[in-house]
């Protein structure tokens, strides 16, 4: 039986602790469907396809490529929802810190109970990118910091490119 897994976020955007995820998630399943959360009340600095085109060129140039088959698509709903279409039966959640686990385990709650056939993986950020938050991230950007030693390459160039069109 193949195993799907299914990493959901903003990733607003894909930093190295996502990435750090990602390719840890990739060790533990046959595929990896990296769902991205596209909800109407948010500003994101990224359209959802730029996040999704962001995602893919990261993880397409991972050296020595990922150990898995790695899908991104775009959701609006419920996470169990989109895990459910995308025959995932694992959540793969990242943790930083007690206050993500605090957060992380009531949602994982929640989901058992919509979805007791999709199972909840925590994994606990390496801590060389524990510190890392797409919304510090953001704010260094935004103020014309260098945020290269956060984020991918490709990340950090689109980032600049987004803040001086803005700024």
């Amino acid at each position: 039986m193949r195993r799907v897994a299914l990493y959901s976020g903003s990733f607003d955007p894909l930093t190295n602790g996502h990435l750090d995820i990602i390719r840890r998630a990739a060790s533990v399943c046959d595929e990896l469907v990296i769902a991205i959360g596209a909800h109407p009340g948010k500003s994101p600095v990224f359209s959802a396809e730029e996040r999704s085109r962001l995602v893919e060129q990261v993880c397409r140039s991972e050296p020595g490529g990922l150990v898995c088959a790695v899908s991104v698509r775009i959701f609006t709903g419920l996470v169990v929802d989109v895990a459910r279409a995308a025959g995932a039966r694992l959540i793969i959640r990242g943790l930083r810190d007690g206050t993500d686990l605090d957060y992380e385990m009531q949602m994982a709650a929640m989901n058992a109970v919509m979805a007791p056939e999709v199972e909840t993986v925590f994994l606990a950020a390496s801590p060389a990118v524990r510190h890392i938050t797409a919304t510090l991230v953001r704010q260094i950007a935004s103020m014309g910091g260098d945020v290269s030693r956060f984020v991918p390459d490709a990340v950090s160039l689109a980032l600049a490119a987004e803040f001086k069109r803005s700024g």
